[in-house]
């Protein structure tokens, strides 16, 4: 069996690029957020990291951007590019199962989430509703359509009352 060293040598970059904390959300990773796209070595030897900001006016994309090329450069690549990819746009839909965990576990609800138990039927406008992270109700209330960040709402749990952020869906 041959043994490629430059698919070898991919594979290494790729596995660092996606230990990148988000700067938002620390306890997921890029790869985890699904915003690391993809990661190359060229013919001259270049690491090519892409990178898909969850928005456009995305404010961490530069700090994602400096992180990824400088993780790269401590693991031994000297010439690093971060491309930043708009097509297609990015989705709540990346976000991995360990992601949506991750996230779940620090009481922030993963978009798409469905309900855990009966969910009452009220006849008015739809709009799906958010369980809380923490105790797993469906009876929650958006208390605010931006947090901390612009990708996230502020909710709150009318069962356990405690207040818990939402990932928006894109």
């Amino acid at each position: 069996m041959t043994r490629d060293p430059a698919l070898a040598d991919a594979r290494r970059a790729r596995h660092v690029a996606e230990q990148v904390p988000d700067p938002e959300l620390p306890m997921l990773t890029l790869a985890d957020l699904g915003v690391l796209r993809d990661v190359e070595v060229d013919g001259d030897g270049t690491v090519v990291a892409s990178l898909t900001p969850t928005y456009s006016g995305c404010p961490a994309m530069a700090e994602m951007r400096a992180d990824v090329a400088a993780r790269l450069r401590a693991a031994g690549y000297p010439r690093v590019e971060i491309r930043t990819v708009l097509d297609p746009p990015w989705t709540s839909d990346w976000i991995t199962e360990s992601g949506r965990g991750k996230l779940a576990e620090h009481g922030i609800a993963p978009p798409g989430a469905a309900p855990r138990g009966p969910v009452s039927l009220v006849l008015s406008p739809t709009r799906p509703a958010v369980p809380c992270p923490r105790c797993g109700s469906a009876d929650t209330e958006e208390t605010s359509r931006f947090a901390a960040t612009s990708c996230k709402a502020l909710w709150r749990c009318r069962a356990c009352r405690e207040p818990f952020e939402y990932v928006k869906e894109i």
